[in-house]
C-alpha cells in the first residue's frame, strides 16, 4: 500500500490530533502553503478528530464496459483494494473530481474501515446511506449525501498515487488531519515542525481569548505585543 517512508511518531499525530484545523492553517501559511484545507467538504461527526497518513484513491471518468456493478467483486479492484489493505490509523483520501451525484463509499465500506482500524475517511465526492454513517461515528469527510453508486460516475485506477482532493494536492503519506470545521492536508515534511508550532499557538490563543473575554481590547492583545506575551509566559512558568 503506501510507499515506506520514515515513521511519524505517535507523538507527532497525537499532537496534530489537538490542534485545529484553523490552526494548522494558519502555520502552514507561515511556512508558504497557502491551499491545504480542503474546501467544501463536510465533517459527518463533528465531535470527533482525526490524524492520520494518507492513503489515496484515484477516480476517473465510468465507462461503461468498465465501471460496473460486478467489477466491485474483484479484490483488485483499486478502492475495494485500498479498504482492505488499509493499515490502522490511516486516512483514506478519495479523489472525486468533485463530482457529488455518486457516492464515493456508503455504510458498509466505512464499517470496513472501522474494522480495519482506519483513523477517517476524505472524499469530494458524495456518501451513501447518509445517516447510518452519520451515526457510526466515524471521521468522514464528504461533499455531501449520495444515493448512487460510484460506479454511475466514477471509475477507481489508481491507489498510493498523488491525487486532488477538494483541489488539494495529496501525496501518499501526507497527514490528514479533521475537526468539526474540515480536514486539512499536512505535507508529510512538515508534520512535526507543524504539530509544535501549532499546539503552541493553541495554548497562547487560549489564554489571548481569555484576556479578549474578560474585556482587553485587540490592541496589544490580537496580535499580541511583548508586554503581552511576556504576561503569558510569565503565567506558563511553574511556580515553586
Amino acid at each position: 500500500m503506501t510507499p515506506t517512508l520514515a515513521p511519524l511518531s505517535p507523538e507527532t499525530l497525537e499532537r496534530l490530533r489537538q490542534i485545529s484545523t484553523p490552526t494548522l492553517s494558519t502555520q502552514l501559511l507561515k511556512l508558504g502553503f497557502r491551499s491545504r484545507f480542503l474546501h467544501g467538504l463536510v465533517p459527518l461527526s463533528p465531535d470527533a478528530r482525526m490524524a492520520g497518513e494518507a492513503v489515496t484513491v484515484r477516480f476517473v471518468p465510468a465507462r461503461e464496459d468498465l465501471a460496473t456493478l460486478e467489477a466491485l467483486g474483484d479484490p483488485a479492484y483499486p478502492q475495494r483494494r485500498a479498504i482492505e489493505h488499509i493499515r490502522p490509523g490511516q486516512v483514506l483520501v478519495m479523489d472525486c473530481r468533485r463530482v457529488v451525484d455518486a457516492a464515493a463509499a456508503g455504510d458498509i465500506l466505512v464499517a470496513r474501515l472501522q474494522a480495519r482500524g482506519a483513523a477517517g475517511l476524505v472524499a469530494d465526492g458524495g456518501v451513501r446511506d447518509f445517516l447510518s454513517v452519520k451515526a457510526s461515528g466515524f471521521p468522514v469527510y464528504v461533499a455531501g449525501p449520495s444515493a448512487p453508486a460510484h460506479v454511475l460516475r466514477h471509475l477507481a485506477v489508481d491507489v498510493d498515487v498523488p491525487i486532488g482532493c477538494a483541489e488539494v494536492l495529496v501525496m501518499p503519506g501526507d497527514v490528514m488531519v479533521g475537526d468539526g470545521e474540515g480536514a486539512i492536508c499536512v505535507p508529510r515534511a512538515l508534520a512535526e515542525a507543524v504539530s509544535t508550532a501549532g499546539l503552541d499557538q493553541e495554548r497562547l490563543e487560549a489564554f489571548l481569548l481569555e484576556k479578549v473575554k474578560a474585556g482587553a481590547p485587540l490592541p496589544g492583545v490580537y496580535p499580541p505585543n511583548a508586554a503581552t506575551l511576556a504576561e503569558y509566559e510569565a503565567r506558563r512558568r511553574p511556580r515553586g
